[in-house]
């Protein structure tokens, strides 16, 4: 596939992907913010209506009155929310395959990571995409699930040890992409595998004149609220990828579930908004204490190995902390000194005629070919090849810690280009 077809496949079904989300997201806020804000009738009483509730939107009014049917009030026409949970995932699968699959692993795999191929790397991630909904849905149908509390702390822990083991065998990008993509996958079959077959029993009971059995109704309530909680985690690794001090951090699985639990306290304070009228300054809350705690998770220094501290000159007893004390320390470092790096590194894909052989434009338009295209980007240099060392992307050009710190000197000796 040429670059050009690849860029705009990779656009339109992102494009769709997101469009496709807000539509289910939105629903299932919605409609979770609706089950818990009906009110009792308040006029004469209706035989099946449990309550109402009044709303105002666009010029109109609304009036929602939530009911259990008999057979010979079945409305005749009945509006299904599902396809935009179907097309959501469709569209999701499609892009994972496309950004991840497709290219020979440039985004996938990290050779300094793990030995993974692309191939290799793939079946991992179709595979826990799989394995992931079995064992989920294995255990909440399960008599575990009778007490909900310890099996959601479970289930929470299980997530961060897949986060902490993708982490080993996948590039930092991939790794967290992959936890979300697992989460939508989980919500996904939430709604076509047990969601709406259980709307479906309760239909044709209504149907048949059967007693209305609550069981199925409950149990597609249970997981409805799971996929409310899920949300925002999977919105939040959705665009995780543009900012490399989450996926990139050494401790991107502790970043991860750090926010995810963040996340879900937030979410249940609003949640439960309507009844509570302290959520607020409690969400404030949960929102302050974690980002005290990311402050401190991101501050945990990296430790390097001998063997990567060595990678340029193979010597097993030089660390980079010496190198640099005899190199960059005590000198400037020159404007040549950074093209040589950049040139030999970033201009492979980052530049007007990249020599890459996936990339055939340039990533988001930036180029290094002048002096003036790299003071320009200084900042983003720093924070991308030196702060968090997600690019070069998974180090396919091989970028040495004593380059990385080359690039980090002359930066911060004021990034002299004359």
């Amino acid at each position: 596939m040429d670059a050009s077809t690849y860029d705009w496949l990779n656009l339109i079904v992102r494009w769709i992907h997101v469009i496709f989300g807000i539509m289910w997201i939105g629903s299932s806020i919605f409609f979770n913010w609706l089950d818990s804000s009906f009110e009792p009738l308040k006029g004469e009483k209706e035989e099946g209506t449990v309550g109402e509730v009044w709303m105002v939107h666009g010029g109109g009014f609304y009036h929602v009155k939530k009911k259990y049917l008999k057979a010979d009030q079945m409305p005749e026409t009945l509006y299904w929310f599902k396809w935009e949970a179907g097309f959501t995932f469709i569209s999701g699968i499609t892009l994972l395959t496309i950004v991840y699959y497709l290219n020979g692993g440039a985004y996938l795999i990290d050779p300094n990571v793990s030995t993974l191929t692309a191939g290799q790397a793939t079946g991992v991630g179709i595979g826990l995409l799989v394995s992931s909904w079995l064992i989920y849905d294995t255990l909440w149908n399960s008599k575990l699930a009778k007490n909900p509390a310890p099996l959601a702390i479970g289930c929470f822990m299980a997530v961060i040890g897949i986060s902490y083991g993708l982490s080993q065998l996948l590039s930092a990008r991939a790794a967290f992409l992959h936890v979300g993509a697992m989460l939508g996958t989980i919500m996904a079959a939430n709604v076509w595998m047990r969601i709406l077959p259980s709307q479906t029993v309760m239909l044709d009971s209504v149907k048949q004149g059967k007693p209305l059995d609550p069981a199925p109704g409950l149990k597609a309530k249970m997981r409805s609220k799971h996929n409310n909680y899920m949300t925002y985690p999977v919105i939040f690794i959705m665009i995780s990828n543009h900012y490399p001090h989450t996926y990139a951090n050494h401790m991107n699985w502790l970043i991860l579930g750090i926010l995810i639990v963040a996340s879900v306290s937030i979410k249940h304070f609003l949640n439960i908004s309507e009844h509570f009228k302290f959520w607020f300054p409690r969400a404030i809350g949960v929102g302050v204490v974690a980002l005290v705690a990311l402050y401190f998770v991101a501050s945990i220094p990296e430790k390097t190995s001998a063997q990567a501290s060595n990678i340029e000159d193979n010597h097993p007893h030089t660390t980079i902390e010496s190198k640099l004390s005899s190199t960059t320390e005590v000198q400037e470092v020159k404007f040549s000194q950074v093209r040589e790096v950049m040139t030999k590194r970033c201009m492979t894909c980052h530049s007007s005629h990249p020599t890459d052989d996936i990339f055939k434009s340039a990533p988001a338009g930036i180029m290094f070919n002048s002096p003036e295209q790299i003071k320009l980007r200084v900042d983003k240099i720093k924070l991308m090849a030196v702060t968090t060392k997600a690019m070069p992307l998974a180090n396919k050009t091989n970028m040495t810690e004593s380059e990385r710190t080359i690039l980090a000197k002359w930066i911060d000796q004021g990034a002299k280009i004359d």
